[in-house]
């Protein structure tokens, strides 16, 4: 059996623009996407806290160090410059694989710079 885990998690982002005429996907400062580990065009949930909207798109590279976090095309519609978000990705293992595995999670401030990594274990598995 294989199980769907949190690979990767960027929490409590800020929204920094919006571009509705882009076509698709949420731009994402690059050293975030170094520091947590999701890579350009890979498949990511969004979980905008201050309204509920969920949605998946895909991440693309902002310029390093901007601070940027943009939702592009349809996605504009679903936050606004301000609003806190959360990006994941989730990936698949095997139950062996489950039991050792530890998501990593970037916090992060008000301008979106890196302020912790952390690696999580988890629990209630074996």
């Amino acid at each position: 059996m294989h199980r769907t885990l949190l690979a990767a998690k960027i929490h409590s982002c800020t929204i920094t623009d919006a571009n509705l005429q882009y076509m698709g996907s949420i731009s994402i400062d690059e050293l975030l996407l170094t520091a947590v580990g999701i890579v350009p065009y890979e498949q990511v949930q969004v979980v905008n806290i201050n309204n509920g909207e969920r949605f998946i798109t895909y991440a693309i590279a902002a310029a390093s160090g901007s601070g940027s976090i943009e939702l592009n095309g349809a996605a504009a519609r679903l936050g606004v410059k301000g609003d806190k978000l959360i990006i994941m990705t989730y990936a698949q293992f095997d139950d062996l694989e489950a039991q050792n595995y530890r998501p990593r999670v970037v916090l992060v401030d008000d301008l979106n710079h890196v302020t912790e990594v952390k690696s999580y274990i988890p629990t209630g598995l074996g």
